[in-house]
């Protein structure tokens, strides 16, 4: 199985284009301390012709053209070896890359009945006409084979609506109404997996016996700790309150997978204010201290 990061970034990617923070203003630069990211998406693949894509990041199109992979081939003069795309939430940085894939390519889109439902609520996404992009409800537990060798299972992982669906008094992190998943993707010759979570607002036991047996693991790094946001003044709301597990403290995901025995677990979803994403920092030497590595754009990962 063939797995590409296409982008590794949370909202707004790295550098954010309104954000003059020190990781932003050093991406801006060119430091060499500090990866450009863009938002998270991730490409496989069982055999290197047909691709499927977890998310569809408004930064598709870039991401696309920087992956030759997925580049239309000769002879035909319109195609693509993108099959579908698995969606894990309605969040903009999720679904907003759907708006580039409208030009009659067909794919078969997948996700929750929740997020079909918001995207139906929404006419902007008529322009996927539904005669040439299949949309197919998926549920937790229930495994699909959305391209050949490949057999995903979606994991229930505790979330809440996308910013614009909440309310005034907001929504509460929880398990249900399949507002968040994450994937199970398996190779079906080799029988390799990989957990992919992105977006993840506890670790549940029962969250952490469904990845147990993974290859590797590709987990929600949004920020460093709970209250990363706050005590930067950038923010008002903590990781949890956003629905995010933090990378350290009490109940991190450094702490809640520690006795996992998996052989490669990378962040990915990484804000532009999380110091870890600088090269040779205290934060970044804590985690890889950990087992921990940093997930950029164009990783390839061969399982």
């Amino acid at each position: 199985m063939r797995m590409i990061v296409l982008g590794a970034g949370a909202g707004g990617g790295v550098p954010q284009w309104n954000s003059n923070n020190r990781i932003s203003s050093a991406a801006f630069r060119g430091s060499p301390a500090v990866p450009r990211l863009t938002q998270t998406s991730i490409a496989f693949s069982s055999d290197g012709e047909g691709w499927v894509l977890i998310n569809a990041s408004p930064d598709i199109r870039q991401q696309i053209i920087a992956t030759p992979a997925l580049h239309p081939r000769a002879p035909s003069l319109r195609g693509s070896p993108i099959e579908a795309v698995c969606l894990t939430n309605a969040d903009v940085d999720a679904v907003a890359g759907l708006l580039t894939l409208r030009e009659r390519q067909p794919f078969t889109l997948y996700a929750s009945p929740y997020v079909l439902g918001i995207l139906r609520r929404n006419s902007i996404f008529d322009v996927l006409a539904e005669d040439v992009v299949t949309r197919q409800a998926i549920g937790a537990g229930q495994p699909f084979e959305p391209s050949a060798g490949l057999r995903f299972t979606p994991l229930e992982t505790p979330g809440k609506p996308p910013l614009y669906a909440e309310g005034p008094e907001g929504h509460a992190v929880e398990t249900g109404g399949g507002k968040s998943f994450g994937f199970i993707v398996q190779d079906l010759d080799t029988g390799r997996q990989a957990a992919i979570l992105p977006s993840c607002g506890d670790v549940t036991d029962e969250l952490k016996d469904a990845v147990a047996g993974a290859d590797a693991l590709l987990f929600d790094g949004t920020l460093f700790t709970d209250e990363e946001m706050i005590r930067s003044g950038e923010g008002r709301k903590s990781a949890r309150r956003m629905g995010h597990v933090p990378m350290t403290g009490p109940g991190g995901a450094v702490e809640a997978f520690r006795a996992l025995k998996i052989p490669q677990k990378w962040f990915i979803h990484i804000n532009n204010t999380n110091p870890a994403l600088m090269r040779g920092s205290f934060e970044r030497r804590e985690i890889e201290c950990a087992g921990w590595r940093i997930a950029e754009d164009g990783l390839e990962i061969d399982l």
